[in-house]
C-alpha cells in the first residue's frame, strides 16, 4: 500500500510541472493559478457545506490560522515561485532540480528542529539522490537561457517555503484531517491568487482550450493527487521519507516531457534516473524505526 501511494504521489506531483508547461504558453502565471484554485475552493466549500457543521467543528480558530499559514507556505508560495520561474524562462527540468535540493535541506534540519534522528544509511540515500537529480538536469540547465540570472534563485524560495510548511505541520500538536486542511489551504490560495490576478489585470482567462485543459489537469492530478498525497505520506512515513521521494520528480518530469513534448532524453538522463531510483531504495530499506524516533 505504501509503495502504491509513493508511486501515485511521484506521478501526480510531477504532473504539476507538465501542467505548468501546458498552461504557460497561453496565460501568465497569475491567471493560471487563480483559475486553478478558484473553482477548487468553490468545490471544497460545497463539500464542506454538505458535511454540515461537523466538518469544521474539529477545527479551532488557532488550527485554522495555522493551516492558513501552512497553505500560504506550501501551496501559494511554492507554486507562485515555480510558475514565475518557468514564465521567466527557467525550464521545468531545472526547476525540478532546484526543488530536488529540498530533501537535503529537510534532512539537515530534521534533527535540530524536529528532534528526529536521520540514520547514516538515509544520509547516503539523500546524497545519492542529489547526485542522480544533478545528472538528469545538468545538460538542461546548461542549455537553458532564462530572461535573467536571478530567475534561477526564485525556485529556491519556493523550495524553502515548502520545507518551512513541512516542519510547521510536523511540529503541530493537533492533527487535522486531510480534507479539512486541504480546504483551508485551497481557500487561502484562491483568495491570494485572485487578489494577485485582479491587481495585475490578468483575471480574464484566454479563449483557448489548451488553457482549460491545463487547468483541469492541474486541479485533478496536481492538487487532489500530488498535494493531497504529500500530506498523507508525511503523516504516515515522516519527513525524511516523503522528501526522499521528491528526488524522483526531476527524472520523472524529464521522461514525461520527452514522451509528451518530444523533449530530448539521452543516456545521461537515463543514468540519472537509475541513480535516483537507487537512492529511494537505499532510504526506504534503511532502518526505519530509528529514523522516525524522537531523540532523547
Amino acid at each position: 500500500m505504501n509503495f502504491l501511494l509513493s508511486v501515485a504521489f511521484v506521478l501526480c506531483w510531477s504532473s504539476g510541472f507538465i501542467g505548468a508547461k501546458l498552461g504557460a504558453g497561453s496565460a501568465p502565471a497569475s491567471t493560471i493559478l487563480m483559475w486553478r484554485f478558484l473553482p477548487l475552493a468553490v468545490i471544497l466549500l460545497a463539500v464542506s457545506a454538505a458535511g454540515g457543521a461537523a466538518f469544521w467543528r474539529v477545527l479551532t480558530l488557532r488550527d485554522m490560522a495555522r493551516q492558513g499559514l501552512i497553505g500560504l507556505l506550501s501551496q501559494s508560495g511554492y507554486l507562485l515561485t515555480v510558475y514565475y520561474a518557468i514564465q521567466l524562462g527557467v525550464s521545468s527540468g531545472t526547476t525540478a532540480l532546484i526543488d530536488g535540493v529540498q530533501p537535503l535541506v529537510a534532512g539537515a534540519l530534521a534533527g535540530p528542529l524536529l528532534r528526529q534522528y536521520v540514520a547514516p544509511r538515509q544520509w547516503l540515500g539523500l546524497c545519492l539522490g542529489a547526485t542522480g537529480v544533478t545528472v538528469v538536469t545538468t545538460a538542461d540547465a546548461a542549455a537553458n537561457t532564462a530572461d535573467a540570472w536571478w530567475a534561477y534563485l526564485i525556485p529556491f524560495l519556493g523550495m524553502l517555503s515548502l520545507v518551512a510548511a513541512t516542519f510547521l505541520e510536523d511540529r503541530s500538536r493537533t492533527r487535522v484531517a486531510a480534507s479539512a486542511s486541504m480546504t483551508v489551504h485551497c481557500i487561502t490560495s484562491a483568495v491570494l491568487f485572485t487578489a494577485l490576478a485582479a491587481g495585475t489585470g490578468t483575471v480574464t482567462p484566454p479563449p483557448d482550450m489548451t488553457f482549460w485543459a491545463a487547468i483541469t489537469w492541474l486541479i485533478a492530478l496536481s492538487t487532489f493527487g500530488g498535494y493531497g498525497l504529500y500530506w498523507l505520506i508525511l503523516k504516515r512515513s515522516g519527513v525524511t521519507k516523503v522528501n526522499t521521494l521528491m528526488f524522483l520528480m526531476a527524472p520523472v518530469t524529464a521522461a514525461w516531457g520527452a514522451l509528451m513534448f518530444g523533449e530530448p532524453l539521452g543516456l545521461q538522463a537515463l543514468l540519472g534516473l537509475a541513480v535516483t531510483f537507487g537512492a529511494v531504495v537505499v532510504v526506504h530499506r534503511g532502518n526505519t524505526s530509528p529514523a522516525e524516533q524522537q531523540v532523547p
